[in-house]
């Protein structure tokens, strides 16, 4: 065969053999009826895999341009060109296709481990079940009244969720929100989509923070938006960076976890945010303020957020209580100016008609109820216990092998490893051992990182998944 695949293409092996064949049927030179070459002689005569060509004859068995005859092999389809002969939706061609981007190969590899009962999770971004709410929830749906409709409610969310988190933002983060000024949402990550979706468009060029949760997000790519990197260091981003991706690119919003950031635990001190806030007033760049994290902070003050801060209606704020009661409730919300609100919730309507009512009713009770500041109390003090049972056993364990900020809330540690040693295999290698965590790569441009979230392993399990981790980093040496 003279023909051969181009092996510095973009172009997957397979699709480039298969595309060959199939313009080889449509000429005619393969006839109706004719016997392809088998898998094993064309993988001699293209040198490539075997497997590469069974993926290109399944690629046009697919299309109906082939069939599998016992006996014979592969043939082109004798109805190839007729009208009878029922077909099988190229499902691969699909998938590969679609607008909406997957998650990387790693993510998807994390999230699976993690489900492991045989692993310690240091991966999955979310509260332990014993840390959550999820006793008071009980005792609201044993001992509450629900009397509310079961049917479609307003497409901003129920309004007495709604004016319950007004009164909640005003008492624990001084932020002034009304009703109308607030959309509840699926979580924080549905209010970061529709954000996206409504208030953007293919080509504009945004900012987000390296390394940040943002980065792992196939959202940003899938709208056609072009992300710029804010790099962030102990105390947050530097503001100038914003000015000088202006002045370059001319971004259009810019995306801040700025109160104990994910991955890395950073607060965005005081003089930074408010120089943020003033490049944003000063170019009109609307700053999305993500803030999960805030009520965590472990000596238990007030945090001052980019919003409560905020005089000129500069800032989208997006948060929930996934990270501070149950990411099962799946209750978030979005405050800012009404018609960008509006614009959301018609949006949101089209995709689900609005929240169920039974998260927003058991949010509204535990919110307003006594339990709540209780709850968030003790929340505060497991988490402190498990992050310095973490930095104990990152000490005691690894010692000078690795860096890391201690965290001052939150739910993660961000930690260097000094040695030179691949992501994919150290993972690898610390899953054999039992134990997940999140590469640095995930989450932005810094090599030779390692997010370990302490807030969904339980104190008892942290020194060993350490020592299981450290075990991993040592096999290399």
């Amino acid at each position: 065969m003279d023909w051969q695949p181009n092996r510095e293409s973009r172009i997957p092996l397979y699709k480039q053999i298969a595309q060959y064949l199939e313009q080889r049927i449509s000429n005619g030179e393969y006839p109706a009826g004719t016997v392809l070459p088998s898998e094993r002689l064309l993988s001699k005569e293209l040198d490539v895999n075997r497997s590469t060509v069974v993926s290109a004859y399944e690629e046009l068995r697919a299309a109906g341009i082939v069939e599998s005859l016992q006996g014979k092999g592969t043939i082109v389809s004798r109805n190839i060109w007729g009208t009878s002969r029922n077909r099988i939706p190229n499902w691969e061609k699909l998938i590969e296709t679609g607008s909406f981007l997957p998650n990387t190969t790693m993510t998807r590899s994390i999230r699976k481990e993690a489900f492991s009962l045989d692993l310690i999770d240091l991966a999955s971004g979310e509260l332990s079940p014993d840390l959550s709410a999820s006793q008071y929830f009980r005792n609201i749906m044993s001992n509450e009244a629900f009397t509310y409709h079961v049917g479609y409610d307003h497409p901003q969310g129920n309004l007495k969720l709604r004016e319950t988190i007004s009164l909640h933002l005003k008492e624990s983060r001084n932020i002034t929100a009304t009703p109308s000024s607030v959309l509840i949402t699926s979580g924080a990550q549905q209010a970061l989509y529709l954000i996206v979706q409504c208030l953007l468009q293919s080509g504009d060029a945004v900012a987000i923070e390296d390394p940040s949760y943002s980065y792992s997000l196939p959202l940003f790519k899938s709208a056609g938006l072009r992300p710029f990197l804010l790099p962030v260091d102990n105390h947050g981003i530097n503001p100038d960076d914003i000015v000088e991706f202006y002045k370059q690119h001319r971004i259009k919003m810019v995306f801040l976890n700025p109160n104990f950031q994910n991955p890395n635990g950073s607060f965005l001190n005081l003089e930074r945010r408010k120089r943020v806030l003033e490049i944003s007033s000063h170019f009109g760049i609307p700053i999305i303020e993500d803030d999960p994290y805030s009520l965590t902070a472990f000596d238990k003050t007030q945090v001052p957020t980019l919003k409560s801060l905020d005089q000129n209606g500069t800032v989208l704020y997006v948060s929930s209580l996934s990270k501070i009661v149950a990411s099962g409730l799946r209750i978030g919300w979005i405050s800012g100016p009404q018609t960008v609100i509006e614009r959301l919730a018609d949006a949101k309507q089209q995709i689900d008609f609005g929240h169920s009512i039974i998260p927003e009713w058991i949010a509204t009770q535990f919110l307003s109820s006594e339990d709540f500041p209780i709850h968030l109390d003790k929340l505060r003090n497991s988490l402190a216990i498990n992050r310095d049972k973490m930095v104990f056993s990152l000490y005691d364990q690894l010692g000078e092998q690795v860096e890391f900020l201690v965290p001052e809330g939150g739910i993660h540690m961000w930690c260097k490893v000094k040695a030179d040693v691949s992501e994919q295999q150290l993972l690898k290698e610390a899953i054999k051992r039992g134990v997940v965590y999140v590469p640095g790569s995930v989450f932005g441009t810094q090599k030779g990182y390692a997010r370990f979230t302490f807030g969904r392993v339980k104190e008892e399990h942290i020194y060993e998944a350490i020592s299981r981790f450290s075990d991993a980093l040592h096999s290399f040496e």
